[in-house]
């Protein structure tokens, strides 16, 4: 029998860039979001306020069915279909859900390959560290485009279908932007801040309590200070009350604190800007030059 010395096999094959080379970065932490305890739970559970809401969408259209909500004014008022009504929608208890959802599915994108020094491993493939980031920045966006975005333009759409006409989309032409906008903005915002919570340590339960303790904390100061001194600019304390003021603009109703909205647009902007520059400092690697 031959026997042959065992070394290294040269290969000559050659790369083949895609044009989505962090799609697989994306693709095994949507898997092994949804293999990890409670989470399906959880997930399922931020889907129940969409199916209320086209439930009250339906019965919005259907009044007559219901006799007894016709002799109540507030009742009307409150199935009424309006920018108010989606407002109701992203409302802080959506804001909190997405809080907690971020807890499972986000603590650990890299705060778990800090911990088992997995960076070397990434960019010793042909990806860069804008590869990376796109990757575990998708998985963020992939799970809250499907609280967010999507049914909002799902309620949309199946307004017109129970109301069979247009009606509505004349009245409110701009609705499905401030929709998509607003949503944008929540994606991104929390995809920054669950990100940098993430670079900052090496254990994901740690993270974990941060992605959770500083969104209750940032609100509880609010609460602390105007319940002292009275005054509206302590709501920009809070990220809750930040991104309502934003969301109160975009679909063209009076922010609920009389301050100027652009400061709280323009802490929110702030906060991603410093995210990105703290991101760009702890992602690091040898990252390979073909």
């Amino acid at each position: 029998m031959t026997i042959r010395e065992k070394g290294y096999a040269h290969w000559d094959g050659e790369f083949k860039d895609t044009r989505f080379r962090w799609g697989p970065i994306s693709r095994y932490a949507i898997k092994l979001s949804f293999r990890r305890k409670f989470f399906k739970f959880l997930f399922f559970s931020t889907l129940v306020p969409a199916l209320f809401t086209l439930t009250m969408i339906y019965v919005s259209e259907r009044l007559g069915d219901f006799a007894f909500l016709t002799n109540d004014t507030d009742a009307l008022s409150f199935f009424e279909v309006n920018p108010v009504f989606f407002m109701r929608y992203f409302s802080e208890w959506l804001l909190f859900m997405i809080v907690l959802l971020l807890v499972f599915c986000g603590a650990g994108l890299i705060a778990d390959d800090l911990k088992y020094n997995s960076l070397q491993l990434y960019f010793s493939r042909p990806i860069t560290k804008k590869d990376y980031v796109l990757g575990k920045a998708s998985v963020i966006v992939f799970f809250l485009s499907l609280i967010t975005v999507v049914p909002g333009l799902v309620f949309v759409v199946m307004k017109l279908l129970f109301a069979g006409s247009f009606q509505f989309l004349r009245q409110f032409p701009w609705l499905p932007f401030s929709v998509v906008a607003y949503s944008a903005f929540i994606i991104l915002f929390f995809t920054f801040y669950t990100l940098l919570l993430s670079s900052l340590n090496k254990n994901r339960r740690y993270v974990a309590v941060l992605i959770f303790g500083l969104y209750v904390f940032t609100d509880i100061l609010f609460g602390i200070f105007h319940g002292i001194f009275r005054n509206p600019y302590f709501a920009l304390l809070s990220i809750k009350n930040n991104l309502k003021q934003v969301g109160a603009v975009l679909f063209g109703q009076e922010p609920q604190y009389d301050i100027p909205w652009v400061l709280s647009l323009l802490i929110l902007a702030a906060f991603c800007t410093f995210s990105a520059f703290v991101l760009n400092k702890k992602i690091r690697g040898v990252e390979v030059v073909k």
